[in-house]
Formats: structure tokens, sequence, C-alpha cells
């Protein structure tokens, strides 16, 4: 999900460099030109709405995914910790039968 976000990011990112930077328009006849392509001035900024939406939804993106992985972090975390103690426990209880037993046999 991060990653994909990122992509999509990018995509808007460059989607607006490219309508600030790489487009001509030329009032007199009320046209755009963008990487020699012909769009009009509606189009122009419909693709720069459409630039910002595909940022928002990168970056939210990005969030859910951080937010994830975080998450399964702490979970991780978690299941170790209890994982040990288990460790510790079972440690322990074979401690006591070992001991056990060596009282039974004397």
């Amino acid at each position: 999900m991060l990653l994909l976000g990122l992509v999509i990011l990018v995509l808007g990112v460059l989607g607006l460099v490219l309508s600030f930077f790489g487009a001509s328009i030329d009032y007199k006849h009320r046209s755009a030109e963008i990487l020699n392509w012909d769009v009009s001035p509606g189009t122009l900024v419909l693709w720069g709405a459409i630039s910002t939406l595909l940022i928002v939804v990168g970056l939210w993106m990005m969030k859910v995914g951080v937010r994830q992985s975080w998450q399964r972090r702490k979970e991780h975390k978690q299941l170790a910790q209890l994982s040990g103690k288990l460790d510790e426990v079972e440690l322990e209880r074979r401690r006591e039968e070992q001991a056990r037993r060596g009282d039974d046999e004397a």
C-alpha cells in the first residue's frame, strides 16, 4: 500500500509539474499545449485537478500503509514477548518434571 501510494503521488506531482512548466498557453486562440498535445484550457484545469487528486490519494494511501506496517510491527513485538514468556514457562515446567522424576527414583 505504501509503495502504491508513492507511485500515485509521483504520478500526481509529475502531472502538476507538466501542467505548470510544460504547458504553453495561447491566449489569442484560447488553446493550450502540453508536450506538443493541443488541449483546451478547461482540459488543462481538469488535468491539474486530477493531478491534485492523485497527490491526495497517494498521500492517503501512504498514510494507511505506514499505519498498517506500524500495527504489524507492534503485533509482532507482542507475539515475540508472549513467545518468550511461554518458552520460560515451558522450561520451568520441564525442570519441575525432571526434579520430580529425580525424587521418585531416589
